[in-house]
């Protein structure tokens, strides 16, 4: 690993604090465009840029890179100055994720979240699993988990590494001159260390019963940490039926992560006082304010287009929305599809008969309507930790049962198929992400 690898993923550690199988006629619909396809599209689109307005990027591109490096001063960490969290996550996983993608001689990748991160950085997906559990839950913000949805499905189907590519994620770490992280280094340096414990207590001042509760709930947090880090790939998936089995995987580690600290979570809150329990609460919106005041401006012509794009997204969120009027949601879905999913191409390239080719507009529906499932309007989150713990973890569950889903319609597709076909689908990947 190189020493600009290194010092990036080492600084992290120090300054980062129901969807139903379509039958084809409800696809076809959904397909052209009616309310299944195009709402929840347009709703997810739209709010993708809509919920960056207070973590405005300020880097573009490759400069993500070096943004990383300048915004880990330790010496600010060490007087308490927040750097911006969401800045250097992009920057360390756009540099993990494109040093093993085509050499690291591109800029960015087409699988790349709205914010300039990735979900899939080689084989390791979720990288910063355990520190969006801990943002989202303690502090109310489910910035970085909201990005997660049908993109990292996409990419897990259609991966875009090829197989040399994903090995060098795996490889030995004693090669000199390394450049590519590991798997088990990107999985341990993408996290904190568990729960901002003395941020906890400095906030409610806790008496000794309460400090117990607070050791045990943060004892808690590092067993769920440690049941993430054993989801973390030991070798790269090679197939797409082994990269939604990671998704499944890791999720299932976060859900689990998440029952571990219910019960010690409500313990500590239980005896806390009314005032206790408002301190604690005001983490969130301390820590919100923190970062606002650490936020570049937006030049003008950035904020006029946040404008439009946030009207965008409360026009969608609307009761009365209708997508069948919304020409312009419409043509960026049917765009969307061409690019993404030009089955006849699949087909005559894998030479599908009609069954095959009927099991693939199944996967291609299936996988699509993940973004009706996976996209929301957006919504106050709630008060405390312990109110906003379910709610995370139903969005986890969501996403769970969506994967599962693609995966149950993936397997009928291939079940059929050649060696030799399956090979030929594995191949699509790399070649789209060229």
């Amino acid at each position: 690993m190189s020493g600009r690898m290194g010092l990036a993923l080492a600084g992290a550690t120090l300054v980062i604090a129901a969807v139903l199988l379509p039958n084809k006629a409800e696809a076809q619909f959904g397909l052209r465009g009616g309310p299944l396809g195009v709402a929840r599209f347009a709703v997810g689109h739209m709010l993708g840029v809509s919920r960056l307005r207070h973590s405005r990027m300020a880097v573009r591109g490759s400069r993500y890179r070096s943004a990383a490096l300048r915004s880990q001063d330790l010496r600010g960490a060490e007087r308490g100055q927040l750097s911006n969290p969401y800045v250097l996550r992009a920057a360390l996983t756009a540099q993990a994720a494109l040093s093993g993608w085509h050499g690291g001689r591109r800029p960015q990748g087409w699988w790349r979240h709205p914010d300039g991160s990735y979900g899939w950085v080689g084989p390791v997906f979720w990288p910063f699993a355990h520190d969006d559990l801990t943002t989202a839950i303690m502090f109310g913000d489910t910035t970085s988990l909201s990005f997660y949805g049908y993109g990292d499905i996409y990419a897990a189907i259609f991966s875009p590494y090829a197989a040399t590519e994903l090995a060098a994620y795996t490889a030995p770490q004693s090669r000199r001159g390394r450049r590519v992280p590991t798997a088990e280094t990107l999985c341990e340096a993408s996290d904190t260390g568990g729960l901002p414990v003395d941020r906890i207590a400095a906030a409610v001042a806790p008496n000794e019963l309460q400090r117990t509760a607070l050791d045990e709930l943060a004892s808690a947090w590092n067993g769920a940490r440690e049941a993430i880090h054993t989801a973390c790939p030991e070798q790269a998936p090679a197939t797409a039926s082994e990269r939604l089995g990671l998704m499944r995987e890791r999720l299932e580690a976060m859900i689990k992560a998440i029952d571990a600290i219910e019960a010690p979570l409500a313990k500590f809150a239980g005896l806390l006082n009314d005032d206790q329990k408002a301190r604690l609460n005001a983490l969130a919106s301390d820590r919100r304010a923190a970062l606002a005041s650490r936020q570049p401006k937006d030049s003008q012509k950035d904020a006029a287009k946040d404008v439009v794009k946030d009207a965008q997204a409360a026009a969608a969120c609307r009761p009365d929305y209708d997508p069948r009027y919304d020409e312009k949601a419409q043509r960026q879905y049917e765009q969307l599809v061409q690019q993404q999913w030009p089955a006849n191409d699949i087909a005559s390239t894998l030479h599908l008969d009609e069954v095959a080719r009927a099991r693939l507009e199944v996967l291609q529906d299936t996988t699509l309507r993940t973004m009706q499932t996976l996209s929301a309007c957006p919504t106050e989150p709630a008060a405390t930790p312990q109110a906003r713990l379910p709610a995370v973890k139903a969005r986890l569950q969501t996403m769970l049962q969506a994967v599962g889903d693609v995966t149950d319609a993936l397997d009928d597709f291939q079940a059929d198929l050649s060696d030799e076909q399956k090979a030929g689908f594995e191949s699509i990947g790399p070649k789209r992400g060229a």
